[in-house]
């Protein structure tokens, strides 16, 4: 077997070039040899058969795409001799045998979790506050900067040292272009006040009033979930107080998800108050009350039954199907056979892999909310004149990922083989342990937004790109497809997949690995590089035409 290349599944017509490959080399592969027509860059395909025009391109064992014209074997597979293409999907009475993977090494591990009153156990304990509308923005902007700073939760104050360098060097009148900024001596940032508050947490956004009901509808429902999350510990709500949203729609939304919600919960209305100052003060005064009572809750061990964890890819490349995404895939079966929970969203890059997940869920019923939902979303878009098909970005495609098809069933390895035990739309929480799948863009910040809402506790993101993505309140653990992304971009990459790519660790090694990794993580053994960052990325998901 050549190393150099690999066929992902045995009815492949196509190859994956694992290194740079030079036109005229011959590579083996399962005892067929073949001369390279033209250059292949690593994480591109080339064709192992002559295609002539119309003819299935499989991958994945499952046509990804249509051959535009005649191809050789041989030949780069390109956006410019194939187009996406898929098979039609539905449900049909299948049994799906699971092939549990052997657990022993966890079966007898913990994590330490904050324990909540409802029975479910956060990974981190965050003070939340919500704006119901954009109005208060600046309000939490304002506060953000006084308690952070003054409680400690503040990034690292290098670049403001930069800055006044800067500043220091331009009142000199020297050169600021060519100036040396190296912070030479290291930044002591302010000690934390609550040992075992994780941070304080802003959910900026820009709804609440202005769209259509139907958007301030389904933000309460978003606003309510995160404020009902296990990683968070008390909740400070800012109103306006004549916006669509109103504190009533939010509360009887919050009460609905839970109707037993004892966490301390402070509400402040701009309208009803007698200044700007006193909402602030007042805000901050009760909140520190409150981050006082939320500091007395402790970790304690809690089974890894415990653990709902999100699976994202971002910024992918041609070898993220291959390497991180088949490995987080491993890691969410391995929690599935210890009794936890895996979210598996990104509706548009489930295209081409509808019917292995039909296939595998369980319920009837849950298989056809999945249909009805892929195929409203995928209609929705067809209506404004685009499609899954247009899915891929730039630098997916030159990465090696030239169709919808090909991305979506190399994304869709993130939730591994186990079965699906339900199907969940925008902001619906998972109730049930195993893999769920759950309705969000394949848009990172508004997925990752979305799996945190229906209750991640954790996310694992894959990249092999490159991508700078946290959310709120639910630590995000970057994985790299390769190497060279880890060692350029060690600032926001936590887990290094490459060695799968090299064959020195395999995929099933490289999955607890991860899952270790999610223990520590768990327990706040190990913060996340886009926790360390303050990668608080949050964006609500606009179902509707905004007026």
């Amino acid at each position: 077997m050549d190393v150099r290349v690999l066929k992902i599944h045995p009815d492949d017509n196509v190859l994956v070039a694992l290194q740079d490959l030079k036109s005229g080399e011959r590579v083996v592969c399962d005892g067929n040899a073949y001369v390279l027509m033209e250059d292949i860059a690593a994480k591109h395909k080339f064709f192992t058969d002559d295609l002539s025009a119309g003819s299935a391109v499989m991958m994945y064992g499952v046509i990804v795409g249509r051959a535009l014209h005649d191809v050789k074997a041989g030949q780069w597979m390109s956006t410019g001799n194939v187009r996406h293409a898929t098979e039609p999907y539905g449900y049909r009475p299948y049994h799906y045998t699971w092939e549990v993977p052997d657990v022993s090494t966890f079966e007898n591990r913990s994590f330490l979790g904050y324990h909540r009153s409802d029975g479910r156990v956060g990974t981190a304990n965050y003070w939340l506050f919500i704006p119901t509308v954009f109005c208060e923005n600046r309000n939490l902007d304002v506060i953000r900067e006084a308690m952070h700073n003054e409680l400690g939760y503040a990034v690292t104050d290098r670049y403001r040292a930069k800055t006044h360098m800067l500043r220091k060097l331009y009142q000199q009148g020297e050169d600021v272009a060519s100036a040396d900024l190296t912070v030479r001596e290291s930044v002591v940032p302010v000690d934390r006040l609550f040992k075992n508050v994780d941070g304080i947490k802003f959910l900026n956004h820009q709804g609440g009033c202005g769209g259509i009901r139907q958007d301030a509808a389904v933000l309460g429902k978003l606003l309510a979930a995160y404020a009902n999350h296990p990683n968070v510990a008390g909740v400070t709500v800012l109103s306006l107080g004549c916006q669509n949203l109103q504190v009533r729609d939010f509360l009887d939304d919050l009460y609905a998800l839970n109707p037993k919600f004892d966490k301390p919960l402070l509400i402040f209305e701009q309208q009803q108050s007698q200044s700007e100052e006193q909402l602030v003060t007042d805000a901050i005064r009760q909140t520190f009350i409150g981050l006082i009572e939320a500091d007395k809750c402790i970790r304690s061990p809690a089974p890894l039954s415990k653990l709902s964890i999100g699976v994202k890819c971002g910024g992918s490349d041609g070898f993220s199907g291959i390497s991180a995404n088949p490995a987080v895939g491993h890691c969410a079966d391995l929690l599935v056979a210890l009794g936890g929970t895996v979210l598996l969203a990104e509706f548009p890059e489930l295209c081409g892999a509808e019917q292995n997940l039909i296939d595998r869920t369980i319920d009837e019923e849950a298989a056809h909310k999945f249909i009805r939902l892929m195929k409203d979303y995928s209609e929705a878009a067809d209506r404004v004149g685009s499609g899954f098909h247009m899915n891929p970005s730039p630098g997916n495609i030159r990465d090696g990922l030239i169709t919808d098809a090909i991305k979506s069933n190399g994304a869709a390895k993130k939730g591994g083989t186990s079965p699906v035990v339900d199907v969940l739309d925008y902001t619906e929480q998972a109730t049930k342990p195993g893999l769920n799948l759950v309705c969000t863009p394949g848009n990172d910040v508004e997925a990752t937004t979305g799996k945190a809402a229906s209750g991640a506790t954790l996310i694992l993101f894959t990249t092999g790109l490159g991508t700078p993505t946290g959310n709120p309140i639910c630590p995000v653990i970057k994985v790299a497809t390769n190497t060279g992304l880890a060692e350029r971009m060690a600032d926001i990459i936590d887990i290094d997949c490459g060695p799968i790519i090299a064959g020195t660790r395999t995929i099933q090694q490289m999955g607890e690995d991860i899952l270790a990794y999610c223990i520590r993580a768990a327990s706040g053994e190990v913060v996340p590089k886009a926790v360390q960052l303050n990668q608080d990325d949050f964006i609500p998901w606009k179902r509707g035409v905004s007026l």
